[in-house]
């Protein structure tokens, strides 16, 4: 068991250390995904064999967000640092749903970290979920909470919560209108807002639709900003929304699944202005930060009101003065979840080892490569950027007579030569190549790569030839 798990260990540090020489990503065969479609285990398998399937069956045909050619979606490129913590935790096996023990307090003081960047008052909360969109629910519940106090948790909405209204805008990511759906508003509750031409919400109409509605006997109570839009990475006027909250005493929220980690780069955090005043925040360290999935978070401004919107005692969570059993306050008050993985170990791993100042460096690095992008786009005639760069997102395309067609075709044909994986949106109700640099791991080499494919894929198609492309990628040596 130790030797081969120490091959294991050192077959992965090979496969980053190598990831250059492998596709980005490459379609599996029938036989390969055939092949995970076995009956039910019943007898042992030797290790070695189920590690051997894994390096062939599983390896080559990952997701590919630890290339540096993965621009697709917001998805960080991890570190062996995060992969080594994510070991250490899986050993220790803690559940971080309460009790007194080291891992707690490791959490505790990832949150401090967190609650020290986006100067929130020492009576802040967080706590680790799966990612943003599980943050943006809980943000809802907690305002809602905050809304109509604590009937709601025993007696539901009622009247007065079925009048609730929540905002956001036009451009905000699809989980903000789930939460309202899940926690019984209904995603017809969710005023969505037109935004200006930077993409950002429109605070005038945010202003017009909270009058209209109020004027209706509707009951605004929450607003949404986006730092860090999913189509293009544009960052709302956070100053502006949140003197609207506060003149309107309404709960202001920001999702900020990627944006919100701008905080670390000084050349960028002056974009984030205003999100110091949110009440509630929503990240994913393991977007910019790098952390190896999962490790969403949310901070809360005020950790009573936090609390309030999950603490649920119960005789076989009795909290003792001594023992294991100790401490007044558990992780498992603040969320859903009484049974928590030790997500907290690769966050502190990640922060500690190569401190905030390079994983700021990091995050600026990625906008400027952004910035190589749009130049290269704008240099090539054959091509045409839809949409600003705010951040690292690029939205461009190929130009055609029936460019969303041909687009399309493109991308998939870029993903399955393995020579990049960028991903597609609809901006203006047109289809745009969407390019969002996220990974440390990726340079100038790495965009000019994506340009040449595009081109090469563009040309083709355009003269009615289908790419014949093929990479395969080597099983991990055994």
């Amino acid at each position: 068991m130790r030797a081969l798990g120490h091959r294991m260990l050192d077959d992965m540090i090979d496969y980053v250390a190598d990831i250059r020489d492998r596709p980005v990503w490459q379609p599996m065969s029938p036989a390969t995904r055939q092949s995970f479609r076995s009956a039910l285990p019943h007898a042992p398998t030797d290790l070695a064999e189920v590690y051997r399937d894994f390096s062939e069956l599983v390896v080559p045909y990952a997701t590919g967000n630890v290339h540096p050619g993965f621009m697709g979606w917001v998805h960080g490129g991890g570190t062996v640092v995060g992969m080594l913590a994510e070991m250490l935790a899986a050993g220790l096996n803690a559940n971080l749903g309460g009790r007194d023990h080291a891992p707690i307090e490791i959490e505790r003081q990832v949150v401090d970290w967190t609650r020290q960047l986006f100067g929130f008052p020492v009576c802040a909360s967080g706590i680790f979920v799966t990612g943003t969109s599980m943050a943006n629910l809980m943000a809802v519940l907690v305002a809602r909470r905050a809304e109509l106090g604590a009937s709601v948790r025993s007696a539901g909405l009622g009247e007065e919560g079925r009048r609730l209204r929540a905002y956001t805008s036009k451009a905000a990511h699809g989980c903000i209108a789930k939460a309202m759906d899940i926690c019984g508003l209904g995603s017809d509750a969710l005023g969505c807002i037109a935004v200006d031409a930077a993409h950002r919400v429109d605070v005038g109409e945010l202003r017009t639709a909270i009058a209209r509605d109020r004027a209706a006997g509707l009951h605004p109570f929450l607003v949404v900003a986006s730092a860090g839009t999913v189509d293009i990475g544009a960052i709302d006027d956070l100053a502006a929304v949140a003197e609207l909250c506060r003149a309107e005493g309404l709960w202001f929220h920001v999702d900020g699944a990627f944006g919100a980690l701008a905080m670390l780069s000084a050349e960028l955090a002056p974009k984030l202005a205003g999100i110091e005043l949110a009440d509630s925040i929503a990240l994913d360290f393991h977007k910019w930060g790098q952390v190896p999935y999962d490790a969403g978070f949310l901070l809360v401004r005020d950790g009573t009101k936090h609390r309030d919107a999950f603490a649920s005692p119960a005789a076989y969570l009795r909290r003792e003065t001594r023992g294991l059993a100790a401490g007044a306050e558990w992780p498992c008050d603040l969320g859903p979840d009484l049974s928590r993985g030790f997500r907290a170990l690769k966050t502190w791993f990640t922060l500690r080892t190569f401190g905030t100042d390079a994983l700021g460096a990091v995050i600026a690095r990625s906008c400027e490569l952004a910035r190589h992008l749009e130049s290269r786009v704008r240099a090539e005639p054959e091509l045409e950027l839809l949409a600003p760069v705010n951040l690292n997102i690029v939205c461009f395309r190929y130009r055609a007579d029936d460019a969303d067609a041909l687009n399309g075709e493109i991308v998939a044909d870029i993903h399955e030569s393995g020579l990049a994986a960028p991903s597609t949106t609809m901006l203006d109700g047109r289809l745009a190549i969407r390019a969002a640099i996220v990974n440390h791991r990726t340079g100038t080499s790495d965009i000019d790569r994506l340009i040449a494919a595009v081109l090469m894929f563009g040309r083709r198609r355009a003269a009615g030839l289908t790419p014949l492309i093929e990479i395969e990628a080597p099983p991990l040596a055994l």
